[in-house]
C-alpha cells in the first residue's frame, strides 16, 4: 500500500468509530530484531496532552503485548481497510505467546517505521508512531459508573494506561 508522511491533524477521523468499529493492531517491540507482538484494540483515544498530539492505549496484564509495552519505549497503532476485519478478529483473539508465527498466518508483512523501533504493517492504511510518555495502572476504585466493572469479568485484569507522543503518522492519500 502506498502511504505519505502526513500530520494527525490533516487525518479527517471519527474518533469513536475509529476504535469501536474498525480497531487498530497496536504493535510493540523492536523490528530490527525480529522481536515484537501485536494485537487488536478497540479502546483507545487521540489527541492533546501536555502539549503534544497523543495516542492513549489500554492492555491488560493478561496479554502477551503487555510483556512488549512494558519493555519497549515504542508502540504503532495500524489501522487497515475494512477488508481486513477477519485478520483483526484472528490477531484480537489468539496470542502470540500461543502462535508465535500468528502474524505470518494473517498475512500481514511487518515494515520498518521511521522514528520507532516497532514495526508497521505494509498492508495497514494508517501508521501511527508513539514513543511512550506515561504510563498508569486502572484503580478499580477510581471507577465512577457502576457498570464498567462488568467489563473485568475476572475481578483484577485491570487495563495498564499507555500515552505515546505521536512522532510519525503515515497514510494513504
Amino acid at each position: 500500500m502506498h502511504r505519505i508522511t502526513k500530520s494527525i491533524n490533516s487525518l479527517n477521523l471519527k474518533p469513536t468509530n475509529i476504535w469501536e468499529n474498525e480497531w487498530f493492531l497496536l504493535t510493540s517491540g523492536d523490528f530490527k530484531e525480529n522481536k515484537f507482538n501485536t494485537m487488536t484494540v478497540a479502546w483507545g483515544s487521540l489527541g492533546s496532552m501536555w502539549s503534544r498530539p497523543f495516542a492513549q492505549v489500554v492492555v491488560r496484564p493478561s496479554r502477551y503485548t503487555y510483556k512488549f509495552m512494558n519493555s519497549y519505549n515504542t508502540f504503532t497503532l495500524c489501522h487497515f481497510p475494512k477488508s481486513y476485519k477477519n485478520v483483526l478478529t484472528y490477531l484480537g483473539s489468539t496470542s502470540g505467546k500461543d502462535v508465535p508465527n500468528k502474524i505470518e498466518i494473517a498475512g500481514l508483512t511487518p515494515v520498518a517505521v521511521p522514528h520507532v523501533d516497532a514495526p508497521g504493517f505494509d498492508e495497514a492504511d494508517i501508521i501511527i508512531a508513539c514513543k511512550k510518555i506515561y504510563w498508569q495502572d486502572m484503580d478499580e476504585t477510581h471507577f465512577l459508573q457502576e457498570d464498567i466493572p462488568d467489563k473485568y469479568p475476572q475481578g483484577n485484569d485491570f487495563h495498564r494506561i499507555y500515552f505515546g507522543e505521536i512522532c510519525h503518522c503515515e497514510a494513504v492519500l
